[in-house]
C-alpha cells in the first residue's frame, strides 16, 4: 500500500531504515512516477531518509525493482509448485481454482505491484522484462503443468493450449482484483467484500466450460473464495 507523503522536517534524517521501509516507498513511487521517471531521491523522500541510506541496502533503483519482484513471487511459486505435483489426484477443476485462491492471497493486497509489473511489461525496457520474466516463468510454467495434467487425464479437452490457458486464466483474475472491487458495488449493487469473490466465481465458472472436456458436467464443491 503506497506509504503517505512524510511531513517535511528540518530536524535530522534517520540514520537507520528497514529494507521493507525502503521497498514499500519505491513501489509507491514507482507506481506513480514509472520506473524509468522516478529518482532515488524521491524514493528517499517518500520513506523520510537520506538517499545515501538506500545505496547501503540497493545499488540502484532496478535492484530496488528487483527485490520488489522477489518480496512477491517466490510465495506465489512455492504454493503454485505444490499445486502443480502430478501426485495430486484431485479434479483439474479445484486445481485451477486453487490457482485463483492464490493469486488472491499474495497479491489481492497489492495494486501497486500489479499495475507497476503491467505498466513495465507493456512499456518493454530490456532489462527491466527480463527481471519480471524471469520471476513469472517458472510460476507459468508450473500453472501450465496443472493444465497439461489435465488434459492427460482426460478432463480437459485435449485441443487446448496449455500456455495460452494459463495466461487468460491469471490474466483475467488479476484483472478481477483491480477492476471489480470498483465496478460491482456500482453496476450491481454488491458490496465491495464481496465483489472480488462473486467475479472469481462467475469468470472460473464461464473459464471452465470452455477448457473443460465436458462442459456440461457439473463442478466440484469449491472452496468459498472469501475464506481462504
Amino acid at each position: 500500500m503506497p506509504l503517505p507523503l512524510p511531513p517535511r522536517s528540518r530536524g535530522p534524517k534517520p540514520t537507520k531504515v528497514d529494507p521493507d521501509h525502503l521497498l514499500d516507498a519505491a513501489q509507491a513511487v514507482f507506481a506513480q512516477d514509472g520506473l524509468r521517471a522516478a529518482s532515488l531521491r524521491a524514493i528517499a523522500r517518500r520513506a523520510g531518509c537520506d538517499p545515501a541510506l538506500i545505496y547501503y541496502h540497493f545499488e540502484s533503483k532496478e535492484a530496488l525493482f528487483a527485490a520488489l519482484l522477489q518480496r512477491r513471487f517466490p510465495g506465489v511459486l512455492k504454493e503454485v509448485e505444490f499445486l502443480a505435483d502430478e501426485k495430486d489426484t484431485r479434479s483439474s477443476a479445484l486445481r485451477l481454482w486453487e490457482v485463483l485462491l492464490i493469486y488472491r492471497r499474495h497479491l489481492a493486497q497489492d495494486p501497486g505491484i500489479r499495475s507497476l509489473i503491467r505498466g513495465e511489461i507493456v512499456k518493454g525496457a530490456e532489462g527491466i522484462t527480463d527481471l519480471i520474466e524471469a520471476q513469472m516463468r517458472p510460476v507459468i510454467s508450473a500453472i501450465r503443468q496443472v493444465f497439461e495434467q489435465g488434459i492427460e487425464r482426460g478432463e480437459l479437452r485435449p485441443e487446448l493450449h496449455p500456455l495460452l490457458a494459463t495466461f487468460f486464466l491469471v490474466k483475467m483474475q488479476l484483472e478481477i482484483l483491480d477492476v471489480l472491487p470498483v465496478l460491482l458495488p456500482r453496476l450491481a449493487n454488491i458490496p465491495p467484500e464481496m465483489a472480488v469473490g462473486v467475479g472469481m466465481r462467475a469468470w472460473f465458472d464461464l473459464f471452465w466450460r470452455g477448457v473443460a472436456l465436458d462442459p456440461g458436467a457439473p463442478l466440484p464443491a469449491l472452496p468459498d473464495p472469501d475464506t481462504r
